[in-house]
């Protein structure tokens, strides 16, 4: 059974930074984009980071360029959001997803996360 677990949402002032884990388990996914994904409330879920496991090329959406990293740990089948600079407007559940496609579009994705809570205060 395929189980994406995220973890490190919390509540942090603007200007911080909070680090989100996602562990995968379940099937191997070296042949899987893996992809961070956030949803504020009343709005579409929104691209946020994607990459492969066998690829080094990282995409970010065009809010987070420059403030936010994501990286993988293949060893430990853990994705990581490294969010710095953080805003009132990142402010969101965000998911861990996988997919075989990849790219910004969510139905691309065909395992999710139960999402993890971000709330930036100003």
């Amino acid at each position: 059974q395929v189980q994406l677990v995220e973890s490190g949402g919390g509540l942090v002032q603007a200007g911080g930074s909070l680090r989100l884990s996602c562990a995968a388990s379940g099937r191997t996914f070296s042949s899987y984009h893996m992809g961070w994904f956030r949803q504020a409330p009343g709005k579409e879920r929104e691209f946020v980071a994607r990459i492969h496991w066998s690829d080094p090329n990282l995409y970010y959406g065009d809010s987070v360029k420059g403030r936010f990293t994501i990286s993988r740990d293949g060893a430990k089948n853990t994705l990581y959001l490294q969010m710095n600079s953080l805003k009132p407007e990142d402010t969101a559940v965000y998911y861990c997803a996988a997919g075989i496609y990849g790219g910004t579009v969510p139905r691309n994705y065909d395992y999710w996360g139960q999402g993890t809570q971000v709330t930036v205060s100003s």
